[in-house]
């Protein structure tokens, strides 16, 4: 990127934020902190009022603006894209937002550029597999990210796929964070007197009562997280080595299993995961057949010896001998 390039290219950043530090724009551009400061001085020199904060960072002065940002075809086809993961992986709310924000980025592209996003927009595909079959309401997400900012007490109707029942909670919410196939809410639970975990697909109704949180008492989502990994240190490793053509089948599955890794030998794939439900993942591993290849832990193939031999009993009772 020439130095022109780079210039505009702070400049955006600096009005992407309050305030922006001089560390996030060297490691965004990998340049060394010095030539930040000299980037900025020269944006000065050129009129553009840029204020500073020692220990902080920098600021554009209140009242400047630029005139709209023009996108580039691979700016405007990663916006694409992201909005194809989006039509997928949120729910209402969050779409109809997306789409409204992706058709003001349309507008401001030229016709070429335009053309060019309705050719790809046919071929660009997400495929997930529904997670629940329950229909609840789906568009809590953009007021469940207004609550966290603002620190609001959320009340919930939250229905439990253990006991198939729904209680109200209100919860303090400190973030939402997306794995197995669906979005979370971490909360401080009022109710229980603890942080829980909340699949946002399993909330039936979702509300505000005006109350306010201290959002200091709470830990944070990252601190959460963290202490979940340190609290589940009784997974167990498993390595598997797979044949190429039981692989593809694979796909997202593996990922529901614990998969940490995965490795080329030879015409095989050795994969590593980490499970907390040994036995559950070795249900599993069994419909791979002779495909798959237990590798570690020792204990892990006595388990399946285990299972083939409760199969072989419980099918040789019921399906009667060919001579």
């Amino acid at each position: 990127m020439n130095r022109i390039d780079r210039l505009t290219a702070i400049l955006v950043q600096l009005q992407s934020k309050r305030v922006v530090k001089a560390e996030e724009i060297a490691d965004r551009f990998e340049i060394s902190l010095r030539t930040v400061y000299r980037d900025v001085k020269a944006l000065m020199e050129a009129g553009v009022p840029i204020g500073s904060e020692a220990g902080k960072g920098y600021f554009i002065v209140d009242g400047y603006h630029l005139p709209p940002v023009m996108f580039t075809q691979d700016e405007a086809s990663a916006m694409l894209l992201a909005g194809k993961l989006v039509e997928k992986m949120t729910d209402n709310s969050i779409r109809q937002a997306f789409e409204s924000s992706l058709l003001k980025i349309k507008a401001v592209l030229n016709a070429t550029e335009k053309d060019h996003l309705e050719d790809l927009h046919a071929h660009i595909e997400v495929r997930r597999h529904p997670m629940d079959e329950h229909k609840f309401p789906n568009d809590f997400l953009t007021g469940i990210q207004r609550a966290v900012v603002a620190k609001d007490v959320v009340r919930i109707e939250y229905f439990s796929s253990y006991n198939e029942e729904s209680t109200q909670r209100d919860v303090e919410p400190i973030g939402l964070v997306y794995y197995s196939g669906a979005w979370h809410l971490i909360a401080w639970c009022r109710l229980r007197n603890g942080y829980r975990d909340f699949r946002a697909d399993r909330i039936k109704n979702l509300s505000q009562p005006g109350i306010k949180f201290d959002g200091r008492n709470l830990i944070s989502l990252q601190e959460y997280l963290a202490s979940m990994v340190q609290g589940n240190q009784e997974l167990q490793k498993v390595i598997v080595q797979f044949d190429a053509s039981a692989a593809r089948y694979l796909n997202h599955a593996k990922y529901f299993y614990g998969f940490v890794s995965e490795e080329s030998v030879g015409a095989k794939l050795r994969m590593t995961f980490l499970t907390a439900h040994l036995k559950s993942f070795c249900r599993w591993l069994l419909t791979f057949g002779a495909s798959a290849d237990l590798e570690f832990p020792e204990s892990a193939k006595d388990t399946i010896v285990e299972l083939v031999e409760e199969l072989t009993v419980h099918y040789g009772q019921q399906v009667p001998s060919v001579s």
